[in-house]
């Protein structure tokens, strides 16, 4: 392990009163506890909710297919604009 990280494991094992091997496998933990970035969660969370508030908008006029064709459009955004996002994975050719 390079001598900075060591520094840092040591620093923080230190502050929360472990040793160096106490300090790693808690470490190890928390990283490994962390998952998914909280970003994506807000993403999805977002997704979520922006389909069911679409999903309840009266539209009477419009076929199952439209209103399923619309709701894609607005979740994804303008087609123009798709290559441009960089919250997003570029699309395979």
């Amino acid at each position: 392990m390079p001598a900075p990280l060591l520094a840092q494991v040591d620093a923080w094992a230190t502050a929360n009163d472990a040793t160096r091997s106490d300090a790693l496998h808690r470490l190890v933990e928390l990283g490994l506890a962390a998952g998914v970035k909280p970003a994506q969660l807000n993403a999805t969370r977002a997704k979520e909710l922006a389909a069911n508030v679409i999903d309840n908008l009266p539209d009477g006029a419009a076929s199952a297919d439209d209103r399923a064709s619309r709701k894609s459009r607005l979740l994804k955004g303008p087609e123009e604009f798709r290559e441009a996002r960089v919250d997003r994975p570029k699309a395979k050719k």
